[in-house]
Parts: structure tokens; sequence; C-alpha cells
């Protein structure tokens, strides 16, 4: 909906823009102005528009899914349910395994990693108090009594706590309603864009929407494809070097891939500590440092190219800066959500001659992206 407002407010200036010839650079005030609005619009609606975006996404994948049980003669609503049906089992069974795989850890951790974890804070506290004079308070350990007084110290109760959790389970009972009707009225919502865009080829429209359907749908498949063989070379990287949970740190890590730059980061911070935790050894610790490192090299320039092609393309810049702005907006989902949205947003300014330059500010330099024009 979002991308609706904006697609046809934008054509709405623009056309008043062009017919009182209006400056370029009172244009583009204009169209800040429109996405500050719409980011302001997006932050009021938060609790509406967060589930019905990662809706939307989740039945742009699933659409192919539904055409192909269509051409079988099943029908719509029936396609809708068997798709979203597989795609809450998959879902169940990530949840499942990231459950299974935590409990597998809990209780770990009620064995001797307490001893190693005072241990290790024993060590940090004499080092710092050593070499500046300062002491952290685990003189005798780390103390879980601090901690959950330190929580507790904090501003948020039982009720607020209490307040997120069901609004945590409305959302997630939003979800497979708001996914099976996109499913059943995707026709009828692109059909209703047409007629929003009465002054543009229908034909041309539809075609455009179908881009925008694709290049979605072509995103978030290709990053599933490349969390599932990241997590697959982390799993195997982390069994080499004998890590314990090497399944649940290699698969969360490959998940966590999903966040551009931060993602990555705390993926290999959570077994780096672990190993420092557990092994006798420095060089288990940055062995795994060094080793996400080149995975991730080999991933950003070789693997996510390979696999997703060009059809996001955004420098680094922009997705840097929209990865704050979705944190802003909407927290962790928001920087889930930005990359694709931002894709989309760039497909729509390269629609219209008038904020192609938007585009090519999103996307990555290219030097003969003008030379069409000349």
């Amino acid at each position: 909906m979002p991308f609706i407002i904006i697609k046809f407010v934008k054509d709405q200036l623009l056309n008043d823009m062009n017919t009182e010839k209006i400056p370029p650079y009172i244009k583009a005030v204009y169209i800040s102005l429109l996405i500050i609005i719409i980011i302001f619009f997006m932050i009021m609606a938060k609790p509406i528009l967060v589930p019905l975006m990662v809706s939307g996404y989740i039945a742009m994948v699933m659409t192919p899914l539904c055409n192909r049980l269509e051409r079988y003669k099943i029908p719509r609503s029936l396609s809708a349910f068997i798709a979203l049906l597989l795609c809450s089992v998959f879902i169940f069974g990530i949840g499942y395994f990231i459950i299974t795989q935590l409990q597998n850890f809990v209780v770990d951790l009620q064995g001797g990693f307490e001893k190693n974890i005072n241990h290790f804070a024993v060590n940090i506290n004499r080092s710092v108090f050593d070499f500046c004079g300062v002491d952290l308070g685990m003189k005798y350990g780390f103390e879980i009594e601090k901690l959950i007084a330190f929580i507790n110290s904090g501003n948020t109760n039982i009720r607020e706590m209490l307040m997120m959790t069901l609004g945590t389970l409305t959302d997630l009972l939003l979800l497979p309603v708001f996914i099976f009707f996109l499913l059943i009225y995707r026709d009828h919502l692109a059909v209703f864009i047409t007629k929003v865009f009465q002054k543009q080829r229908n034909k041309i429209l539809m075609a455009n929407i179908t881009e925008i359907r694709q290049i979605v749908h072509a995103y978030l498949a290709g990053a599933g494809k490349v969390m599932l063989i990241l997590g697959i070379v982390n799993t195997l990287v982390l069994f080499a070097l004998g890590i314990k949970h090497a399944i649940f740190f290699g698969m969360l890590a490959g998940m966590l891939n999903i966040i551009p730059y931060l993602g990555p980061f705390i993926g290999a911070t959570l077994p780096f500590f672990f190993a420092l935790l557990t092994k006798d050894s420095l060089f288990y610790p940055f062995a795994i440092v060094i080793a996400f490192t080149l995975i991730q090299f080999l991933e950003s320039s070789w693997l996510t190219p390979k696999i997703t092609g060009a059809n996001v393309n955004l420098n680094a810049f922009v997705t840097f800066l929209g990865l704050l702005i979705g944190a802003a907006i909407w927290g962790i989902v928001g920087m889930i959500l930005i990359i694709p949205t931002i894709a989309i947003l760039k497909k729509l300014f390269e629609f219209s001659p008038e904020t192609e330059p938007y585009a090519y500010l999103f996307g990555e330099e290219n030097q003969r992206w003008f030379s069409k024009k000349n």
C-alpha cells in the first residue's frame, strides 16, 4: 500500500510540476517531503503495516506455487490454503529446530559452562584492574544475581512485557490471514492499480507490476538459498573446529545473513565468545572469526551475485542508511524488510524519467548510466 501511495502522489505531483514548469530543485523538495510523509505514516501505522508488509512479501514468494496449482484446475482459494499450509509447516519446522537447539544449549549452560564463565570473568576483571586500575565487580566471578537485579532495575514492568507479548501474538495471528487474502485477491489488487493509473497503458502497467513482483520474489528466494548455503558451510566449519552446538550456531549465522552487515557480525560473534569460554586455546575463537570473514567475502563477491543477480543492485551507502532508517522505524523487522522495500522504490523511480536520478542514486555507480540519453 505505501508503494501505491508513493506512485500515485508522485505521478500527480510530477504532472502538476510539468504543467507549471516548476524548477527541478523544487521537484526534488516535493519528492523528499513525500518520502518524509510516507515514513511518518509508516511509523504511526506500524501495528498494521508490519504484518501486512511481511505478509505481502511472503505472498509474493508463494505466488508462483499458487499459479502452478491453479494450472491443474485447483480453485484459487484451495491453492492459497495449500500454499499457506506448506509455508506454515516450513516456518514451524524452523521454529521447532531453533527451540530444540536452544534447549540443548541451555542444558549445556547448566553444566560446567558456568565455571568457565566465572573463570573467564575473574581473568578479565584482574587484567582490567592491573592495566587500568578499574574493578569491574567480577572479582569472584560472574554473579547471576547481579544480572537479574540489573534487568529488574529497568523501567519495563510485567504489564508492559505482557502487552508486548500480546502484540507479538496478534501480529503472528494476522500474518496467515493477510497472506491468505493477498493470495486470493492478487489479481484484483493488480486491476485496482491499473484503474488508479488510468493515464498509463494497462499492458505497460501490468508488465511493471509483474516485474516488481518478480524482483521481490527473486530477491527473497535467492536470499533464502544464500542463507541455507551459508548455514551449511558455517556448520561444517564449526564441526571441523570441534565447536559444540555447531548446527545451532552455523544455521543461526546463516539466517542472520538476511540483515546486511549487522547479521553476519552477530552470527560470528556468538560462536566466537562460545569458543572463547569453552576452549583452552585462543586458536579456536580467532579461527572462527577468520573462517566466517572469508565465507562472508565469498558470499558478497560471488555467491549472492551469482544467485540473486542484479535484481536489487543497491549501493552500500544506501543499504547501510536504509538499515538505520528501518531499525528506527520498525526495529529488527524493519531492518529485514528495508532492502526489498528500497529495491521496489528503486524500480518505481525507474518507471518515470523525472525520478530516474533517484534510481541512479540508489543503485551502484555506473558511469554509462546516462549515455542512453545522449
